[in-house]
């Protein structure tokens, strides 16, 4: 307990200081920079590429290759890992703590993280190569281990961060992406439905080995089907609230703005309690600067670095920008938390911020709406169980190889059920120690992603003037000669 004491406080506290969310920050506004703002000039082009691009055959239909799966599967999968209980209790926990302004550094995070996760996927698909099994395998161990590591003297430095972040992203994977996400499950099916914690444990660790079991293809076709239709019923939920308070809209904007810039919102307790809850809650919602989604968008079919960092760029607005403030949305229309303070309002004090947004829907539509969020929570995090177990089996396998895999998901499997048994103060530590851990993936990932910064900066500018601007040259595809050729032959084909 001392050991988990240390993780979830001091350590804690010290990762989200001022030094981890300056590095965060400064990341995402030095690759703003120099992409040249790519998300606000480029915005007619990344959406057009996305979300404007689903249709098209190449983006959505199963790849024919067994060491790849669609963009549009990899868009799920990613989806599905960050599109979890960040989006529901983790919002509502950031306002019941750091209070509406905290949902403008959610902003901020986001707007800036868009490059960062850019930036990622560009280096994941660009270090990426294909394992024993034939499958592509990448993240940010192989972009420290080839791209940093390739830098003359740092061969050792980026072999180091490489283990570390793979080591810190298994321990991440039991924290952000299982107990958590299992724990909150449980919680809202007992508050709303009475069930049993323990039996939502057994349920849950049984349906998810039957995917995870399974590697990256089958968990990806279940994503492509779960992550739409959860989204889009959520939303649907959230819009008909937002319009039953219409005329609270300007209040609720009004008090997120305002409460971002108070004295302590910005400076108290060292740090803005405000700032620290909304970029904590920010980057374990989005995971943008963690270098996590990146395993999974390196197993996309594309060819091209900078089309599967545009989708980066699509993950991050979709995952904060539209489903994090719509949850904002509903808790500040709710009553719950008064609009003049800042603070719960009278005869709401002491939430549990897990079962915070059933309550918010709750007084909109009754019963329906506790049941409704219990179901939406289901979903959402258990589709974020998966995308997690896929990071941490990436991780683990870069670590001891492929043979001991099972091990990992055996472990894993276990950990839900356990997860669903915590209580009381035990209920808070997955979400203190998962963003510990958040913390210390990010540090030796945004090390690699400033390192390589002017490898980013050249892709993006080749795929400029190429796709933009018509000039025939060179594309930049991969690092590796043979992947950079085969590519570039069939390049035309994406």
């Amino acid at each position: 307990m001392k050991v988990l004491d240390f993780i979830a406080g001091d350590l804690n506290g010290f990762i989200w200081g001022w030094f981890g969310i300056a590095l965060l920050l400064g990341t995402g506004v030095i690759m703003t920079v120099l992409t040249r703002f790519f998300q606000i000039i480029r915005v007619r082009h990344w959406v057009k590429e996305t979300v404007g691009s689903l249709f098209k055959k190449n983006v959505f239909r199963h790849s024919k290759d067994k060491a790849s799966i669609s963009p549009f599967q990899a868009l799920c999968t990613a989806l599905a890992a960050t599109v979890g209980t960040g989006n529901i209790a983790g919002v509502a926990g950031a306002i019941a703590t750091g209070g509406p302004g905290a949902v403008f550094w959610m902003w901020v995070s986001a707007f800036f993280g868009m490059m960062t996760n850019y930036s990622e996927n560009v280096l994941g698909i660009f270090f990426r190569r294909k394992d024993k099994n034939g499958e592509w395998a990448g993240g940010a161990m192989y972009y420290l281990q080839d791209g940093l590591g390739g830098k003359k003297g740092f061969k050792t430095v980026g072999k180091v961060l490489a283990i570390l972040f793979a080591v810190f992203a298994v321990i991440a994977s039991f924290g952000i992406g299982n107990l958590a996400q299992a724990n909150t499950i449980a919680s809202n099916m007992y508050a709303q439905f009475k069930i049993p914690m323990w039996v939502v444990g057994i349920f849950l660790a049984v349906v998810a080995s039957l995917v995870i079991i399974g590697g990256i293809k089958r968990i990806a076709s279940v994503t492509e089907k779960l992550v739409p239709v959860m989204s889009v019923i959520y939303i649907i939920g959230a819009i008909v609230i937002m319009f039953m308070n219409v005329g609270l809209i300007g209040d609720i904007f009004g008090a997120i703005f305002r409460f971002a810039f108070t004295p302590s919102a910005v400076i108290g307790g060292g740090i803005g309690i405000a700032i620290k809850m909304g970029f904590k809650r920010g980057i374990f919602s989005n995971e943008a600067g963690l270098g996590s989604s990146v395993m999974v968008h390196s197993a996309s079919s594309v060819k091209e670095p900078v089309k599967q960092g545009m989708w980066g760029i699509f993950e991050v607005f979709f995952d904060t920008m539209i489903i994090c403030t719509l949850t904002a949305i509903v808790v500040l229309s709710s009553g719950v938390i008064d609009l003049a303070t800042g603070g719960p309002a009278a005869g709401f004090e002491g939430l549990d911020s897990n079962v915070l947004v059933a309550d918010a829907f709750s007084l909109q539509f009754g019963a329906f709406g506790g049941w409704f969020v219990a179901v939406a929570i289901l979903f959402f995090a258990f589709s974020t169980i998966l995308g997690w177990s896929y990071y941490g089996t990436r991780s683990w396998v870069y670590l001891f190889g492929e043979k001991t895999a099972i091990i990992y998901k055996v472990v894993f499997i276990a950990v839900i059920f356990v997860s669903t048994l915590l209580k009381g103060d035990m209920a808070a530590l997955p979400w203190n120690i998962s963003d510990t851990f958040n913390g210390l993936m990010m540090l030796p990932n945004l090390i690699g992603v400033l390192a390589l910064s002017g490898m980013v900066m050249k892709i993006t500018a080749n795929y400029v003037k190429r796709k933009i601007k018509g000039q025939p040259i060179e594309p930049m595809l991969s690092f590796d000669p043979e992947i950079q050729k085969a590519h570039a032959a069939t390049l035309d084909e994406e």
